[in-house]
Order: C-alpha cells, then structure tokens, then sequence
C-alpha cells in the first residue's frame, strides 16, 4: 500500500475527516428494502427492477433540472490534480496503490460503465483497476484507489458490491478486491479465476447475507462459474459450475462429450437478481464455446448456456433452470439482469421473473418454480428461430447459422440488447427496454468438423439496420404498448434505463443526450447534451433533494431541481 506524497499527519487528518463525512454502510438487512434513498447495491435493491420510489422529479416539476456538479475521474497510478473542493482545496486526493502486477502495465479504459453506489451521502465509482469515493453534494474526490493489473481484458467493470463499511471490486486480471469504505484501504484481495485461462472479470459484486456472490467472463474455451466468498475473510464458501464438469452432471448428455461441456462456455458476465423468500439468486449466463462453429458440442441444447439458472444463495445448488436460447449459434448470452416481481397472471398473484434476452425474445417465467409463463418474440426483425420447442423456447433454425455463402440474421451478435440493465415499473405495469433491430450476413470460414476456438471460425458483416428503440413490453403478454425511436438507428441509447415513481424513465439517446421520457407514453420531457451516456441513470436523495446522476465516459454527472 502506498499514498500520494502528503505528509502522514495531514493525510491520517485528511482521511479521517473524510471518514466522519461518511455515513454507517449497507447492512445486509437494509438490502431487503425496496429501492429508496439510497443506491445500495448494483440494481438498487435486489428485485433487478431499477424502479425508485422518489419522485419529486416528475412529470411535472423534471424540465426544472439542471446542473449540479460534474466530476471527471482520472483512472492510474498517479496522483490526481489538487481538489477545488471546499475542506481539501490545499490537498490532493489520497491515492492508495494495490495489486500484484509490477506496475509498468497502466490500461487507461477511461469508461464509467457500472453502477454509482450512493450511501449515506457518498458516492462510490469503478472503472477497470480503479475505484474512488465521491461527495455527493458536491463531487470532489475523497480517495482513490489504483489495483496494479497482470493483464486481463479490460472491457468494463459493473461496480461495487457493500457490506456494512466493506466495499468490493472485480479486477481485469481476475481478483476480488476489499476496500474500507471510509478510507480505500484494502482490507484483502483473492484470486477468483486464473487470467492465463482466459478469464477476465466485469460483474459487480452482490452481497446477500454473508455471500459475496462474484462472476467471470470468458470469450475462448474454459468454463463459466459463481462463486460465493465470506464478506469477512475473504474465503471461498462455494463454487457453482454453469456448465457439467463430470460424468452423470444434470445436462452431461446435452453435450456431445464431458469434455466439450467443460470447455463449454455460459460465463457468469452479469449481476443477477435475489428473491428473499425462496433463498434464490436468479442469473443469466453466456453463450456456448465454440460459438458459431457445432463439431465439438454437437447438435445439441448445450445446458446450461443462454439460461436464466436459479441457485441457493447457503449452498449453491441449483433449483431451477430456463434455456432462453438452446444450442445457441449466433453469441446471443443470456447474460442480462432478470427483473423480480409479484403481479397478477391471469387472474393470480404470482411470484414472477422477467427477462428481455439479447436474442430478441421476452420471456415470463414462475421465480419460485422456473416454469415458462410467456414467450414472446419483441424484435421486429428478429428471424434466427422458427417456433417454439417443447420447454418454451425459441426453436433455432439452422439456416440461419453461419454458413460458407452466408446467412441474414437478424439480430446481429450484438443483440437487441446487450449488457445493459433495463427496467420495470410497478406503477405502469411496464418492463423497459432497448431494441435494436439489425442485420448480419454469417460466413462460416472455418469448416473442420472440429470447428474453431470461442468466437472464432466466422466472419459477420453488419449489413444494416431498421431502427433503435426504447420500447415498453406489457409484461403478461410481452406485446409492445410503445416505442420511442432512437436518431442512431443501430446504437443502443446508453448505458441502461432507471423508472421512477415519479413517473418517468431515464437513459441516453444514442446522440449524447440523457433523456426524460414519460413512463406512460414514451413522450420526451426533458433532455440534456453530456456526451455518450456509459451507464444506467440512477436517482437518490440527500438533504431532501432528489438527485439523477449518470455517466459519460469519465465523467459522472449529477443533475437536481432547481
């Protein structure tokens, strides 16, 4: 550990001042709230749905925001430029060094695409190998911390995941990190996945109980995984394999061999939803390996790749399982956070969970069960399957594969949506997401029966698009009630959506504008030019204001009425 050169009185004064800024943390109890004043945890809270309950900023009273601070974040090992904040004007932020790279390796991915935890009047940001607290009254810095990477993909980082005053971290070169909240002191770190294997790590940590439940991502031929680590210690509590790894594994005989499986892919990319009263995390996981080449897994489902997987937070034990994409050929993950609620179903409550996948299909499923509910094509385009196969899922049409002279796709492998958080609202009844409707031409270039490693072994030409969407689905029936049309045909709008009680529905536009549209019809009612939105919108209150905050590349935004 090292800081930048201040004097070690000033700075022990320095972080201890900070530290009395700071509030209490997130206990594990706070977490079971619906989402509030706070920003707790990646979703907000764990229903995956993004919808808050403030709502001074309405339909109303929202053309009256404007500007209340702006922050750029400078990610390295080098100190930052002296605070112009008011108690810190004479010092600079505290930098505090971790890591076990040597420290010549510096990938500056300037880009904020995760989620901004706001505790307690702090706000606590991640880039790939970095993390800082922020005020939230007024954006300076307090400290910053700086991992020294071995190497990794350097893609993105979704965020932190609490624990009363604990913070944790995903690094590229896949470790997991412990921070102080209160000062960026790293409490530990442990290895999570091996970075010569291939693994790299995005997802934002989820904490539940005594669980940090953390992911990995891959794009060549090893395995994808959850793991569950003590808050405390730092120790592995339990493994979960999304793919069979043994003989007489459930799905073993989905897969040509036991070593296609284990080589199979479904990565763990994105933070998952957790239903308090079943003791279920519910995840999306990735595409199989190879992707778009079948001479090693055969023409078979491939479980549990592109599935919504329900697993016991205490033991790690899967209770159910949907296969949103069998035999999947074409990189639709089905990595997407799935949204938890309780709703009528004809003519019943029932405990639900929804999910728009990137293949551009909607699907409504039982929570408690894993039953199908709803399938539902929302792509206008989308024409890679040609039915529906016993489970209630998309039957693929094997002429849409990648072939020698090529084939029209549609989506292309980006999806109709990709990474991206969407949302849903109790109060409209409505889930939001993007819709990207494009086109691909698929040329299969690698025709040994063995097929090629990961990605490989194709060549996809993007060959247009008919438009780019945020489109709202009836969720019992997954039938779109509206679409606002996007400027950038082909782009998605920004970084993910937010819903608020107040009515309204938060993201970019595609042409560097974060927009307020009216949850109810899809009408714009507000909108500022900040450059590409690179994360979901988020809200919280401080002070008895209620703030909008977002990102665009290094810079995290902070909007309040005025």
């Amino acid at each position: 550990m090292k800081y930048t050169h201040i004097p070690s009185i000033a700075l022990s004064l320095l972080l201890s001042t900070f530290s009395l800024c700071q509030g209490g943390g997130v206990a594990p109890k706070d977490l079971l709230k619906p989402l509030r004043s706070d920003w707790p945890t990646y979703n907000g809270d764990y229903t995956g749905k993004r919808y808050s309950g403030l709502a001074k900023v309405n339909r109303q009273t929202v053309k009256n925001l404007s500007l209340a601070w702006f922050s750029q974040l400078t990610p390295g090992g080098e100190p930052a430029a002296a605070s112009t904040a008011v108690s810190a004007r004479s010092l600079q932020t505290p930098l505090i060094v971790g890591g076990e790279g040597t420290g010549t390796l510096n990938i500056r991915s300037g880009s904020i695409k995760g989620s901004v935890l706001a505790v307690d009047g702090t706000l606590y940001v991640t880039m790939p190998d970095n993390a800082w607290a922020v005020d939230a009254r007024d954006g300076h810095q307090l400290w910053h911390y700086f991992w020294k990477t071995k190497g990794g993909t350097h893609i993105g980082n979704r965020g932190f995941g609490m624990w009363h005053d604990y913070l944790f971290m995903e690094t590229p070169d896949d470790y997991l990190v412990s921070l102080d909240a209160k000062t960026g002191k790293e409490r530990w770190h442990k290895i999570i996945a091996n970075v010569e294997e291939g693994y790299f790590a995005t997802p934002a940590p989820i904490v539940i109980g005594n669980h940090v439940l953390v992911g990995v991502g891959n794009d060549i031929d090893s395995p994808g995984f959850l793991q569950s680590f003590d808050p405390e210690t730092g120790e592995l509590q339990w493994k979960f394999y999304t793919v069979p790894m043994k003989k007489g594994d459930p799905g073993a005989d989905t897969w040509k061999n036991i070593d296609a499986a284990r080589h199979g892919g479904a990565q763990t990319w994105i933070t998952g939803a957790y239903d308090s009263q079943t003791n279920l995390y519910i995840f999306g996981t990735g595409n199989p390996t190879p992707a778009y080449t079948t001479g090693l897994r055969g023409d078979l489902d491939n479980l549990f790749t592109c599935s919504l997987i329900a697993v016991d937070v205490d033991t790690g034990k899967m209770a159910w399982y949907f296969q949103t994409s069998p035999h999947d050929m074409h990189d639709y993950d089905s990595a997407q956070t799935p949204i938890l609620f309780d709703a009528m179903y004809k003519g019943r409550m029932r405990k639900l969970v929804a999910t728009a996948a990137r293949n551009g299909y909607y699907f409504l499923l039982d929570r408690v069960t894993g039953d199908r509910l709803v399938t539902a094509r929302y792509g206008m385009t989308t024409n890679w399957a040609d039915g529906l196969n016993p489970s209630g899922g998309p039957r693929r049409n094997p002429n849409k594969d990648a072939t020698v002279p090529g084939s029209l796709a549609s989506p292309n492998s980006s999806g109709t949506i990709n990474w991206q958080p969407v949302t849903f609202s109790p109060a409209t009844r409505l889930f939001y997401t993007y819709e990207i409707d494009t086109f691909s031409m698929l040329h299969l270039t690698d025709t040994d029966p063995r097929g090629s490693m990961g990605l490989g072994g194709k060549e996809e030409l993007f060959v247009g698009s008919t438009g780019s969407y945020l489109t709202a689905l009836d969720y019992r029936t997954g039938k779109t009630q509206w679409r606002h049309k996007f400027y950038n045909a082909g782009t998605i709008g920004g970084g993910g959506l937010l819903s608020t009680a107040g009515g309204l529905v938060f993201t970019g536009d595609g042409s560097g504008n974060l927009v307020a549209f009216d949850a109810a019809d899809g009408k714009t009612l507000w909108n500022t030019r900040i450059g590409m939105i690179s994360n979901a919108p988020q809200t919280f209150e401080l002070d008895g204001h209620q703030y909008i905050i977002c990102a665009s590349g290094d810079t995290l935004w902070s909007f309040i009425l005025n």
